[in-house]
């Protein structure tokens, strides 16, 4: 350990939670169903959108979210109609998250709507939503931040991390990394 003082203290932020937007006994029952039904491989579709509805959650028509699907808090979800959210998919909503229609989400991508003030001394939430437009493909592996928006119709290529906003019919590209010849 270092002998360096810091200038954080963490717990400080224990007794001032985000709000979660419901009580309790609905992250409870949530945290069940999810845990014991949800993220299921024998769990059809339908009943997956179903149960997201019954939670809250905005759930267009024509959606399929496959098995291992994380969602942190279904009534701060939205879906459009005939998006696809792959197995793996990780999405941390302690903030909105809006989805557009025709969006395809890719295996173990990760949207984050969480984050703190790294310049704050207790260590204060800045969290802020994710927009998905219309038509966007997230590929797999990738990591959307918290307050961005990327735009309609744009490709997020595998493994790209996106912390600022995305214009309309963008590709984004991971950095290439170096190859050396052997």
């Amino acid at each position: 350990m270092s002998g360096a003082r810091s200038d954080r203290s963490l717990a400080a932020r224990r007794s001032r939670p985000y709000d979660k937007g419901r009580g309790f006994p609905a992250q409870a029952l949530w945290a069940a169903v999810s845990t014991l039904i949800f993220t299921r491989l024998w769990c059809p579709n339908r009943l997956r959108c179903a149960i997201l509805r019954w939670f809250g959650a905005q759930v267009g028509t024509g959606v399929l979210i496959r098995h291992r699907v994380n969602v942190q808090w279904p009534w701060k979800l939205s879906i459009g109609n005939d998006s696809w959210v792959a197995a793996g998919v990780d999405l941390y909503n302690i903030d909105d998250i809006v989805i557009g229609s025709d969006v395809c989400i890719s295996q173990y991508v990760y949207l984050c709507t969480g984050s703190h003030d790294r310049r704050s001394p207790t260590f204060e939430y800045d969290n802020g939503p994710i927009v998905i437009e219309n038509g966007v493909w997230l590929c797999a592996r990738s990591t959307v931040l918290r307050g961005v928006t990327v735009g309609a119709n744009s490709v997020v290529g595998a493994t790209s991390l996106v912390s600022a906003d995305i214009p309309p019919n963008s590709i984004v590209r991971p950095p290439l990394s170096s190859v050396t010849p052997s």
